[in-house]
């Protein structure tokens, strides 16, 4: 996931192609917004694609008998099921400052569909996910399948970027060959992808024959991305949406920048211990949220987990890290997710704001204020650092991405009899602090049941062991 300067760099390459690709003259009369909102149009739907799940083994390729990344949960026992659809259509091009480059430009793409497999179980709202491409490849960055699963919603991946596409068509050529989001190559810079990611909401709250969510009935569609999907969230919600017609009823931006407009549409926006550098904060409003989680990471372990079985099936091995401190805080960003996707949906819905909450402590170098155990001060705080059993923070540093995985680090037996002198004590503090967290709206009741249970679990007779719930 990248940082707000890759970002930047980003789309000051977007302009430069979007400049070359459509000729100087040409770009600067473009870059002018609608004067009127334009209508998003409905991409054409097919599907589901035959092969919903891993293994078909008489397959010349058994990649292209499955969606990338296909899930290893068992959604049919939680009443879901995954499928797969290629949108396709003509889209208009914006650059990073919302000119309008071209309109009409071909594109095909794809979307994963995970969801109820009956009206009865569905709530009604669609997590609609701008797919991840940092790693350079799509990554369902904010599937969390506890916490969607358990509340009925239906979550859905889009792949509106390049590098994401590029990689899918050469992973299997016989399933994505023919996907293309530039173009024919004519918009290389993701020009396309705001109104591809609009077009998707459209197909996505249709009834029906080759509908996504086949016969469910929506009521809320919210746009949620994650780090470099938030940035180019953040540009469709200053630069392009005000000229287009609003699709989405809301927008969560997770671990990465928010928009400046006041628009109609609620946002959201929630930050890991990672990505909160300097005292200076927007303030909140009746159309904005920031809450900021104390001791979690930009990428924290249960991701990482998640994903790891994924990639080795899919590309043979995952990633490995060497990092300068342990990586992977486990303080679960997802259980305040959860609690915030409430929040969006009952704010989109009827107009009901989320409660505030406090800004972690930050000195005025942009470091973060610690206690003498080295966890952050302020910000929400579940009881994974309220009641900790290890050092889990926002920071480290070292190769690749090691900066983003944060640090966790177990205390070994002298430090928790220190803490608490008897774990029946430990697990009191778990309760207490989870109970503020219900009170206060930033967790819901199934984590904090699951948090208690997970404290039964840790060892006062030797060394902690890891506590489930810090996933």
């Amino acid at each position: 996931m990248v940082s707000l300067v890759t970002m930047a760099r980003v789309m000051v390459a977007g302009l430069v192609v979007s400049g070359l690709a459509t000729g100087p003259a040409d770009a600067d009369a473009r870059r002018t917004p609608r004067s009127a909102p334009a209508p998003v149009s409905v991409p054409t739907v097919e599907g589901p694609i035959p092969g919903s799940a891993p293994g078909d083994p008489s397959s010349p390729d058994v990649r292209d008998t499955y969606p990338w990344m296909s899930t290893n949960v068992n959604l049919a026992a939680r009443g879901y099921v995954e499928q797969e659809f290629y949108l396709s259509g003509t889209a208009d091009a914006y650059n990073a400052t919302g000119g309008l480059l071209a309109t009409d430009v071909p594109y095909r793409t794809r979307i994963i569909v995970r969801r109820p497999a009956h009206q009865a179980t569905f709530n009604g709202t669609v997590l609609a996910e701008w797919q991840n491409v940092t790693a350079g490849y799509d990554l369902d960055a904010l599937w969390s399948p506890s916490q969607i699963t358990r509340s009925g919603y239906a979550w859905v991946g889009i792949s509106a970027q390049r590098v994401g596409v590029g990689q899918l068509r050469g992973w299997s050529p016989a399933r994505y060959g023919d996907l293309d989001v530039t173009g024919g190559g004519r918009f290389t810079a993701d020009e396309l992808s705001y109104d591809i990611f609009s077009q998707a909401a459209k197909a996505i709250r249709t009834r029906g024959g080759t509908a996504p969510l086949d016969r469910l009935k929506v009521d809320t569609v919210l746009a949620i991305g994650a780090s470099q999907s938030a940035g180019r969230m953040t540009v469709y919600y200053d630069a392009v949406l005000p000229q287009i017609e609003s699709v989405f009823d809301g927008f969560a931006t997770i671990v990465g920048p928010a928009p400046t407009r006041a628009g109609s549409e609620p946002v959201f926006q929630v930050l890991s211990e990672t990505d909160v550098r300097s005292p200076v904060r927007p303030a909140d409003s009746d159309r904005f949220r920031r809450w900021e989680v104390a001791g979690a990471a930009h990428s924290g372990w249960a991701g990482q987990e998640y994903r790891r079985p994924l990639l080795v099936r899919d590309l043979g091995s995952a990633p490995e890290y060497n990092c300068d401190q342990p990586p992977f805080s486990r303080v679960p960003l997802s259980h305040v997710l959860a609690a915030a996707y409430e929040h969006l949906t009952r704010w989109a819905e009827h107009g009901v704001a989320p409660p505030t909450a406090p800004p972690l402590l930050v000195n005025p170098d942009g470091t973060k204020v610690r206690d003498e155990l080295g966890l952050a001060q302020g910000g929400i705080r579940l009881s994974q650092v309220a009641a900790p059993t290890a050092l889990n923070t926002g920071d480290n540093s070292g190769e690749s991405f090691c900066r983003l995985f944060g640090t966790h680090v177990p205390f070994d037996q002298t430090r928790l009899k220190q803490l608490y002198r008897l774990q029946a004590l430990y697990v009191a503090a778990v309760a207490k602090a989870d109970a503020d967290n219900l009170r206060k709206g930033y967790l819901l009741p199934a984590d904090a049941a699951q948090n208690l249970k997970d404290a039964t679990t840790v060892d006062f007779g030797g060394r902690a062991s890891p506590r489930l719930g810090e996933s």
